[in-house]
């Protein structure tokens, strides 16, 4: 018979009581909480719109912003909601997310990380003996005469399986890592 373990790793794995305050030991815990959130955001429907703003100030110490219809109202008291539930947004995402529209907002689309494509520039790629040019536009991509919105789809095209645009055409640190030492810049 094997001696009883004592640890807080056995007790979590059991479902019993966790040592680390804020973390309940059961295991429905966690299945609830979510529950609860989509009852609460149903019932924002069934409010008024005074009661909607009054949730408003409550939860921000402030009225709402004027001129904020009601669809809107609930629809931001349901992020809320969600977020205070699930988490918000990563640093990492909220960073993305600012690189993405800075590049928008200078007529250039973000492809990866630090990567920046101003429109006009060309992408030129060789596969299987051809070669493939790609025009950078404002909003898109122009290859063989067609517009597209991703590079993944033209690469999808062009080898007839999943690529990462991006890498397909060598715009990541990985993809540039592997290129032979006299074609990197």
């Amino acid at each position: 018979m094997k001696a009883a373990i004592h640890d807080a790793s056995a007790r979590q794995h059991s479902g019993g009581p966790s040592p680390v305050r804020g973390r309940g030991g059961h295991r429905n815990d966690r299945a609830r909480k979510p529950v609860l959130v989509e009852v609460e955001v149903a019932g924002l429907l069934d409010r008024s719109t005074q009661e909607l703003r009054l949730v408003w100030r409550q939860r921000h110490r402030a009225g709402p912003p004027a001129g904020l219809s009601r669809d809107l109202l609930i629809r931001a008291l349901a992020y809320d909601l969600q977020e205070r539930t699930h988490g918000g947004a990563s640093a990492a995402l909220r960073r993305r997310l600012r690189r993405l529209a800075e590049a928008s907002e200078k007529g250039a689309l973000a492809v990866d990380r630090g990567v920046v494509l101003k429109a006009g520039t060309t992408l030129v790629r060789q596969w299987r003996g051809h070669t493939h040019t790609v025009l950078v536009q404002k909003d898109g991509f122009e290859h063989e005469g067609q517009r597209y919105r991703s590079l993944t789809v033209i690469a999808e095209r062009i080898t007839g399986a999943h690529w990462s645009g991006p890498r397909f055409f060598g715009l990541t640190k990985q993809a540039r890592a592997s290129l032979p030492a006299e074609t990197r810049q």
